[in-house]
């Protein structure tokens, strides 16, 4: 059986992990579990993604512990039977990378962070930006995710 599954770029691999609404962010936990959930991302530049939470929390305590983390996104899911072939199968597009977490400090930065979240996700609100910020940048935290490799990713699209 030939395979369908078709290696992507990198530039679509990073498409994916910006396009995609969540992205599945793995880290470790202090003792050595697993943890991973899927958060919200914005990706500035090249390589960078941000998303924010609470200043305090699991997520956090695994950053701390060890800033490493997995990436991985799924766009276009689509289970399918092919009747003519008599299978099942799914068509996707996925991506996965590797980067380094680290919580931003800096106020400039943080914000810029922010702004891009916001602007991805509420372009139409960002009139209330500044007031936003005047209100929870205290109650915030912006963490900053750096690739370390280019991104790979996959798709199966018939």
């Amino acid at each position: 059986m030939r395979r369908a599954d078709r290696q992507l770029s990198v530039e679509e691999a990073y498409e994916i992990l910006e396009k995609a609404p969540y992205v599945s962010v793995s880290m470790v936990r202090p003792d050595g579990t697993p943890y991973g959930l899927p958060l919200s991302l914005s990706r500035v530049g090249e390589s960078t993604f941000y998303f924010h939470c609470a200043i305090e929390g699991e997520k956090l305590d695994c950053l701390r512990a060890n800033p490493i983390v997995s990436l991985s996104a799924v766009t276009r899911c689509q289970p399918k039977y092919q009747e003519q072939k008599g299978v099942f199968t799914v068509l996707f597009r996925s991506a996965v990378a590797l980067g380094k977490a680290e919580i931003v400090e800096d106020e400039v930065e943080k914000i810029a962070g922010l702004r891009a979240i916001c602007e991805r996700f509420l372009p139409e609100y960002m009139d209330a930006f500044d007031g936003a910020i005047n209100r929870s940048l205290s109650n915030t935290c912006v963490v900053r995710i750096t690739l370390l490799e280019p991104p790979v990713g996959k798709a199966k699209l018939r």
